[in-house]
């Protein structure tokens, strides 16, 4: 235990602390994860660069950690790239005056943030990164009033009824929060940290901004609980809960159920190139780690067909 604190460079009452604080909603695993994210990335938990997000805390069928990295925190990893510049004007907003509405205040269709890389020969070119608004604003619905109903479920574990929202009246979609108050800072956000993703998968593979995760938490929050009931007690029987993956080079995320976790890498890994599989692996490391933890029966397999698709790939790269 000894070496381990001394490696990690923080004593045995500041890991009590962060545990406390920072990572308050982690339970063991979860924070044996993200205290290893935190020395492997070399960021500070107490600057707030590094933190745990845990999805529905509340809903063992649905919980999940992911790992969240400051706009401070994303900016400290770029500076230990000996190829990164910073951008060099501000980002292009492209608007549209028809869409504006509660779920866009501004009529925003997209944000490119440009930054740059050096490559081998010292020649400096451009790394763009592209967000837009349909993909990454956490757009719910919302209503003047709402009525709770019965959904003729019970929870197991109190036998109380369960209920779900129904608005009153029309209802429509409206972001809140920041995304509402100055929603050209939060969708840049989202642009640089894709931007970075693209250009340095190796450094920022598998974190993500708190700003990229909206949308998912949102997502999460929104799903028709009476359609996924089937689903949802199947995979609580086998002891599973969702991770958060992206198999999309976007890098936007989708809450996959553990169950469901193999099959859908099985099925990315059988149609895509030895490139676009490396990628994938080093930008999902952390939702691989998740589900190795998890499932490691399922992750074991998938662990395998990864070696044996990457293997050749490998040998070139060495090469």
């Amino acid at each position: 235990m000894a070496n381990a604190l001394q490696l990690s460079g923080f004593s045995g009452s500041q890991i009590s602390l962060i545990r406390n604080t920072v990572a308050k909603d982690c339970n063991d695993q979860e924070f044996n994860l993200f205290f290893e994210a935190a020395k492997a990335y070399g960021l500070d938990p107490f600057r707030k660069q590094i933190s745990a997000l845990v999805f529905n805390k509340d809903k063992a069928d649905k919980r999940q950690m992911a790992i969240i990295v400051s706009r401070d925190g994303y900016r400290v990893i770029a500076q230990r790239c000996k190829n990164y510049r910073p951008a060099s004007e501000p980002a292009a907003i492209e608007y549209d005056k028809e869409l504006v509405s509660p779920a866009n205040p501004k009529g925003i269709v997209k944000a490119t943030v440009k930054l740059w890389q050096q490559d081998n020969t010292g020649q400096w070119f451009p790394v763009i990164g592209e967000a837009y608004w349909d993909e990454f604003a956490p757009m719910k619905d919302a209503a003047d009033d709402y009525d709770w109903v019965d959904t003729g479920e019970t929870w197991a574990d109190t036998g109380k009824p369960k209920k779900k929202k129904v608005p009153r009246g029309d209802s429509f979609k409206a972001v809140d929060g920041n995304w509402a108050r100055m929603p050209v800072v939060m969708i840049t956000k989202c642009a640089e940290s894709q931007a970075l993703r693209a250009g340095w998968p190796d450094q920022f593979g598998g974190v993500y901004a708190e700003e990229e995760l909206h949308r998912a938490e949102a997502d999460l929050t929104a799903a028709d609980i009476v359609a996924q009931e089937a689903e949802n007690s199947r995979i609580a029987r086998i002891g599973g809960h969702g991770v958060l993956f992206s198999f999309d080079p976007s890098g936007v995320l989708e809450n996959v159920p553990v169950g469901q976790a193999a099959d859908r890498c099985v099925e990315f890994v059988g149609r895509s190139t030895q490139e676009e599989v490396y990628r994938w692996s080093v930008q999902n490391r952390a939702a691989l780690a998740q589900f190795w933890a998890a499932a490691p029966g399922d992750a074991l397999e998938v662990k395998k067909l990864l070696e044996r698709k990457l293997e050749g790939f490998r040998q070139e790269s060495a090469a």
